[in-house]
């Protein structure tokens, strides 16, 4: 079992960080990047969230049909996150949002927990899971013939992520990757 450390920064990133990740074609895993809406979200509830002792996995300010929605994801580092956790968040992030009302069309708030899977799209996400299981979906089938392939993430750069699986190590380019999630054995 992967432990994730006490708090995961993180990162709006920089053009030249992400520059590796841009490639010319149709889909390519990018590591993302934070809206000025997330990061000014993000910065407020950090404070409130840390002290009530959970972490920010993400924030996402999204479309919904005809309506916004901001999510808010919260963490913990060894157990799970219960409707209990949400809720006791939930209230003091709202009433911080209504103080300083940093966005100014109307939107639907939730907390949430990241999931089981959850999606691995920040360099901290990425730094915090080495040595958890992972499930990488390629856009194309792998040399393999797979077009998934789960092992331990073992290491990771600007260009690939490295897999132990049970036969071997295995280099996944960043160009040829579509997801990158904690994998979970149902």
């Amino acid at each position: 079992m992967c432990k994730r450390p006490e708090r995961i920064p993180v990162f709006r990133f920089a053009d030249r960080y992400c520059n590796f990740f841009r490639k010319e074609g149709i889909g390519y895993m990018k590591l993302k990047k934070f809206g000025s809406t997330e990061q000014k979200i993000y910065d407020l509830v950090l404070p409130v969230v840390n002290q009530l002792g959970y972490l920010v996995w993400d924030v996402r300010f999204e479309k919904k049909g005809a309506d916004w929605e901001l999510t808010v994801f919260i963490d913990k580092e060894t157990e799970g996150i219960t409707i209990d956790d949400c809720e006791r968040v939930t209230n003091p992030v709202s009433d911080l949002l209504d103080q300083y009302d940093p966005i100014p069309q109307s939107y639907r708030l939730s907390v949430s927990s990241p999931g089981l899977e959850a999606d691995l799209i920040r360099e901290s996400h990425f730094d915090a899971c080495i040595g958890c299981e992972v499930r990488v979906r390629g856009i194309r089938n792998f040399d393999d013939g797979s077009r998934e392939i789960i092992g331990v993430l073992t290491d990771w750069d600007k260009e690939s992520v490295t897999l132990q699986t049970q036969q071997e190590t295995v280099i996944l380019p960043f160009s040829g990757i579509a997801f990158v999630k904690l994998y979970f054995e149902f």
